[in-house]
């Protein structure tokens, strides 16, 4: 059997687990609203329209922040056309999307949601077709207290209390030729300075996002997030990154799996150029990273639709096993690169490349990908430990040498709990992966949680639960710690308990 080890040490620490890692996307995009979390007359709608299906599995998979309303769908949009009297709001043409957008839904009405479903909101302001005095307009409207136009109107409205948002995006992929108004990294970074000087002046503790590059792949990736942070530095708190993969783009199975390698560059990269221009500056401050868009995305079998239509089929991926062991990886790096990543959005929530699917009228359930998302933002508690696995390593077409066992820790000093995250990207063969516990002598497996089986396994509405978590036997001993197996094209929780031996106290 092919062997890799990971030893723990809880006294070596990357940082403390962000709960913004865990954080999701709804843009009005396809069916994410229309259909997705907002359906008036579905069997399970509230008062307000809020499927309560949806936002059970979204309570269960453990979104700690959502990014609304876009997304390409917010460098079009007036958000005042989404609050007052739903009868009274117009119908306006997306263009980003190709599709009619009823404004049915909008900002009050995401913040309910958000509300019920226990999710800070994260909102992205247009600065594509618009800029300085719409964003200080929308902040005023949530966030003012009382006694102004724009706080009294809010709460003529039904929100007499302040929504109290704290993390805003200014704008979203702004390098991006399809984005409407899409701007050079100069004309952005002059536009985000002044909008988030302006915001600032208006609530200063506020947390900000300034928009980095689209894409590793774009030719401006690198220099438009050094020109926008030489305008933009004081006055933000993160560059954004995004990035999305798929079997196709790799080329092969195990490139895509393998996948989290350009990951961990984008994030090198970007953390280099940010601390470039701050070294630049002699300036202390440290701008982390928002990853506020990762996923498995098909973006080839995107196929927009020539009709204005409203709430179209778009992007309604399906993941397989493979993806969801590559949503996995990609969790793992977020989580081991925490110091500098402190928010991230998996993209997006339901239906449109959602990690949750939902039919109009009828029922919502769970993709393969569900699952590596609710484990880790249930069990990464505490801190991220430095413990890099010693794997064996392959070949891949797309990035090169990759290892075999793709892992991350966490340490809750409260509990003492332990928690290992390992991916095993071998196609055929079982992994042994010994656990080194000389640090934590009294621990052991209480639990191992795997996603395995055929990689092309998938959850549809017939069946739900094609893919879904099992127990694995437990761990066997090894010299110095602990041993498990980890199966072909796998996702495993390999959860470690304090248990002193007999006839010692317990802590």
């Amino acid at each position: 059997m092919l062997k890799a080890s990971l030893a723990l040490d809880p006294q070596l620490v990357v940082a403390d687990v962000r709960r913004r890692t865990f954080g999701s996307f709804v843009e009005h995009m396809g069916r994410c609203v229309y259909t997705g979390i907002f359906e008036p007359g579905h069997a399970t709608a509230d008062e307000v329209g809020h499927r309560s299906d949806v936002l059970e599995l979204t309570r269960e998979l453990g979104v700690t922040m959502v990014r609304y309303p876009g997304g390409n769908f917010v460098s079009g949009y007036r958000w005042e056309d989404g609050v007052g009297p739903v009868e009274q709001r117009p119908t306006r043409l997306d263009a980003a999307w190709h599709s009619l957008e009823t404004n049915a839904h909008g900002i009050g009405e995401f913040v309910d949601w958000a509300r019920k479903a226990g999710v800070e909101v994260n909102y992205a302001v247009n600065l594509g077709t618009r800029g300085v005095q719409e964003a200080v307009d929308v902040l005023e409207y949530a966030n003012h207290p009382s006694g102004t136009y724009w706080s009294d109107l809010r709460a003529a409205h039904g929100h007499r209390a302040p929504f109290d948002i704290k993390l805003w995006c200014l704008g979203n992929e702004m390098d991006g030729p399809w984005q409407t108004g899409h701007k050079t990294a100069y004309e952005y970074g002059r536009l985000a300075a002044e909008t988030a000087r302006a915001m600032r002046q208006i609530q200063p503790d506020l947390e900000l996002v300034a928009c980095g590059s689209s894409g590793s792949g774009m030719p401006t990736f690198g220099a438009w997030e050094a020109t926008v942070l030489e305008e933009a530095y004081d006055q933000v708190d993160f560059i954004s990154a995004h990035a999305y993969y798929n079997e196709s783009t790799a080329g092969d199975l195990g490139s895509f799996l393998a996948s989290a390698l350009d990951m961990e560059a984008v994030i090198a990269n970007v953390v280099a150029t940010a601390d470039h221009i701050g070294a630049k500056r002699g300036d202390r401050k440290r701008i982390n990273l928002s990853f506020d868009e990762w996923n498995v995305w098909y973006q080839d079998d995107l196929e927009v639709p020539t009709e204005w239509l409203r709430a179209p089929r778009l992007a309604e991926d399906v993941h397989n096993l493979a993806d969801a062991v590559v949503v996995g990886s990609l969790l793992i790096t977020l989580l081991r690169n925490s110091d500098r990543v402190t928010a991230a959005c998996q993209a997006q929530l339901v239906n449109s490349l959602g990690i949750l699917r939902s039919e109009p009228g009828g029922p919502a359930w769970r993709q393969a990908s569900f699952h590596p998302f609710a484990q880790a933002s249930r069990f990464a508690r505490g801190r991220v430990l430095q413990a890099e696995p010693v794997s064996p390593v392959y070949d891949t077409a797309q990035y090169g040498p990759a290892s075999l066992v793709h892992a991350v820790a966490t340490h809750d000093p409260e509990s003492d709990d332990v928690t290992i995250f390992a991916v095993n990207r071998h196609q055929q063969d079982d992994v042994a992966l010994s656990i080194g516990t000389r640090a934590l002598p009294e621990h052991r497996v209480v639990e191992q949680l795997v996603l395995d089986g055929d990689p092309r396994a998938c959850n549809t509405q017939e069946q739900t639960e094609r893919v879904f978590p099992r127990r694995a036997d437990a761990a066997e001993p090894a010299p110095g710690g602990l041993e498990v197996a980890l199966s072909p094209v796998s996702w495993n929780v390999i959860r470690l308990r304090r248990d002193p031996a007999p006839g010692t106290a317990r802590g």
